[in-house]
């Protein structure tokens, strides 16, 4: 009898000891995720090699698609020409109808244009952003101007100013300047309170919250801004260059139209495509280099 109970015991026993003895794993074991859930992460990151070989893609894509488009016969060559001919018609342009010369003029229009603009919208934007008195005056009628249409203004233009460079330069400004002066004060507006309250509880004036809390704080945003108001100022080129002009991209656009030189058209939206979007990169980098912490985070 009590060897049948010790036998017994033993038994009971011994599953227990050994599900003590294995170890206990303290977390569980990683499930790899499957690639397409890795990229369709919501603000996920990608490896900058995939970035790079999906912004070539995108950019390659159309393309593609209208060589085959037009190497397929499927388009009167008269109203749309293939990429081989347009990039025919660019080279003779290059060589012998002066594109160094009309690129540069619209360089220098654009970019004169979205310069005087930011030089007023800046501060202006940052008054109306930080002062409730100055939006309640000035927001609402620079809401009201900014649904004009610049074209609208090209007959004022060409009377208060005339013909000259300084008209082409106007329209653009016009394009631009009230979009900027109101996404500079939302920029401004972004600011946590919590930021402008500390300063103020250190003793800090309005000059200084400004200066050193405001300012700084919203300067990426703006830096955004600018970048975004630059490109419309190149889609606002073609229209300036309607201004009684001899020169220019926009110039060479409009002329080729009469003549039904589409090679030319085509070969000049693509121009103004690729210098706008080498200026969006410029102000990409300015912002990588100037707010690495952005990046960083």
């Amino acid at each position: 009898m009590t060897a049948h109970l010790s036998l017994s015991a033993n038994t009971n026993l011994e599953p227990r000891a050994a599900v003590a003895a294995q170890p206990i794993s303290a977390e569980p074991a990683p499930v790899a995720k499957p690639r397409s859930a890795r990229w369709w992460r919501i603000r996920g990151d990608l490896p900058k090699t995939t970035v790079w070989t999906l912004a070539a893609a995108g950019l390659i894509s159309p393309f593609i698609l209208w060589w085959a488009y037009t190497a397929l016969g499927l388009a009167d060559p008269m109203f749309m020409p293939s990429p081989g001919a347009v990039l025919e018609r660019l080279g003779r342009w290059w060589s012998s109808e002066g594109l160094l010369t009309d690129i540069g003029i619209s360089v220098w229009r654009v970019m004169a244009g979205f310069g005087a603009s930011a030089l007023l919208a800046l501060p202006l934007g940052l008054y109306i952003g930080t002062y409730r008195p100055v939006q309640a005056f000035l927001e609402p009628l620079t809401d009201f101007i900014r649904y004009m249409p610049a074209v609208a203004f090209i007959p004022l233009v060409m009377l208060w100013v005339g013909i000259d460079e300084g008209s082409k330069v106007l329209i653009i400004f016009i394009g631009t300047f009230f979009q900027m002066v109101l996404m500079v004060a939302e920029d401004v507006r972004r600011v946590p309170m919590t930021q402008i309250e500390a300063a103020q509880t250190m003793g800090a004036n309005r000059s200084e919250i400004v200066k050193l809390v405001i300012l700084p704080s919203a300067r990426p945003a703006i830096l955004d801004t600018l970048r975004i108001t630059c490109g419309w100022a190149w889609t606002y080129l073609v229209v300036a260059e309607l201004v009684a002009a001899n020169s220019g991209l926009g110039y060479a656009i409009l002329k080729a139209q009469r003549y039904m030189h589409t090679d030319k058209i085509f070969a000049g939206i693509l121009l103004i495509g690729l210098i706008g979007l080498l200026t969006d990169q410029a102000f990409r980098w300015l912002s990588r280099r100037a707010f690495p912490w952005r990046t960083q985070a």
